[in-house]
């Protein structure tokens, strides 16, 4: 029986080109087509194609099942608890190959709260289009015949620039809280506004994300901020309230601190220029820059009770990432970046003496030198000593010689019993 909702669009109708998938893409797609199944390019990969951008994950959907994929990929392994994945490994490459799921099975199981918690339930293509989120990811591209199947109005809405849920919201919201965090992370990376019934309901369900495990969280965190429209991002998950559910320390001093919320404004800004530019980011400058205000609020707690600004500042490292881990964890290995940041804003105040050459030598030096500069445009004060450190890089030996002969400490002086409340002080 045909679906009254499904739309066929032949090859000469539309701008997708296996010129534009991947070789090892098409060597799944082809040999699952070959041994009789059947196989279709779908989500992300149709979407960004007919977007007019150039894809960098490619995903399968077909009716094999994760077990029958294996026996045709030697290079396979079967993923996943709440539904199964197949991933086919071309050295780094990952093809991932998902089974159709079915629309609605009594074996599917949900939480009280209606979160899916075990998916693994095989259907038609046409029930896993409407199993998809968003309906603009919901386009397959079948290697049969070129053609393009849109079962849930994604092409309109593709021509509409707009995102819009398959289904009812709400309750796709409550199956995956992390679907509110998509929306604005797909909106916000392809320029897409997202549909009315679609943002409404997501201010007033923003804490479902609560019940989210804080390593999943890390990755969408990854997903939202490493990919060039961190800014954009940042300011529509402040204005839907999701931002409190995943950094509730930084969304609390941007709302207190305007400094603060100039300084992330400007850590987010560098970060997509970097991205754009083609040059290396690190999740854990960003982090860093976040979680800056909460640490140095931490630290004059401790000061006013009487405790030295170096012992106090160094005692908050860990409480202040611990803190942010509840909600995005943070792996050992980016805080273990991040305290390095941290630290030397403390080394580089001091501007002679054989120290320099120590800390122009630090492996997080760059990093490190990046996190002043952008302090310093916040706070005049500490610009004498960033412009110091960028003469100094720029310097010859000899020159540097010099530099440190009449160096003296650029460092902002004050009474670290009697300081000033300020973003950017340390």
């Amino acid at each position: 029986m045909t679906n009254p909702n499904q739309h066929i669009i032949p090859r000469d109708q539309h701008s997708v080109s296996r010129e534009f998938i991947s070789e090892n893409a098409l060597k799944v797609l082809y040999r699952l087509h070959k041994s009789g199944y059947q196989a279709y390019l779908v989500g992300g990969g149709v979407r960004d194609i007919l977007l007019g951008l150039r894809p960098k994950d490619f995903d399968i959907a077909t009716d094999a099942t994760p077990e029958e994929i294996k026996k045709l990929f030697r290079n396979c392994r079967i993923i996943g608890r709440r539904f199964r994945l197949a991933h086919i490994l071309y050295g780094r490459d990952i093809i991932e190959v998902a089974t159709f799921r079915a629309h609605c099975d009594d074996n599917i199981e949900q939480r009280g709260d209606g979160m899916i918690v075990r998916d693994n339930v095989y259907g038609t293509v046409e029930e896993d289009a409407i199993r998809r989120d968003f309906t603009v990811n919901a386009l397959y591209y079948n290697i049969a015949d070129f053609s393009i199947h849109d079962y849930c109005g994604g092409l309109a809405d593709l021509e509409k620039r707009q995102l819009k849920m398959i289904g009812d919201p709400i309750e796709r919201y409550k199956e995956d809280p992390v679907r509110m965090l998509r929306a604005v992370r797909l909106g916000c990376k392809l320029g897409l506004t997202i549909e009315d019934n679609t943002a409404k309901p997501i201010n007033e369900m923003a804490h479902l994300l609560e019940g989210i495990p804080a390593a999943r969280l890390w990755e969408e965190y990854k997903k939202m901020f490493l990919s060039g429209r961190g800014q954009r991002t940042f300011n529509q998950l402040k204005s839907f309230g999701l931002l409190q559910y995943l950094f509730p320390q930084t969304s609390k001093e941007i709302n207190e601190d305007d400094d603060f919320a100039e300084f992330v404004t400007l850590a987010l800004e560098n970060t997509d220029r970097r991205i754009s530019e083609d040059k290396s980011i690190n999740p854990a400058f960003l982090l860093a820059v976040m979680l800056w205000k909460p640490l140095m609020d931490r630290t004059e707690r401790l000061v006013s009770k009487g405790m030295h600004f170096n012992d106090a500042f160094y005692k908050n490292f860990n409480p202040t990432i611990n803190q942010q881990s509840q909600t995005v964890s943070i792996m050992k290995r980016h805080g273990a970046v991040m305290q390095d940041i941290w630290a030397l804003q403390i080394r580089l105040k001091f501007n002679y003496g054989k120290r320099v050459w120590s800390v122009l030598d630090h492996p997080r030096f760059r990093a490190g030198y990046d996190f002043l500069v952008l302090r310093s445009e916040i706070d005049p004060s500490l610009k004498p000593l960033a412009d110091w450190w960028t003469e100094f890089q720029e310097a010859g030996r000899e020159q540097r010689i010099k530099m440190i002969a009449k160096g003296k400490s650029l460092g902002q002086k004050r009474n670290p019993r009697k300081r000033k409340s300020r973003t950017s002080n340390s």
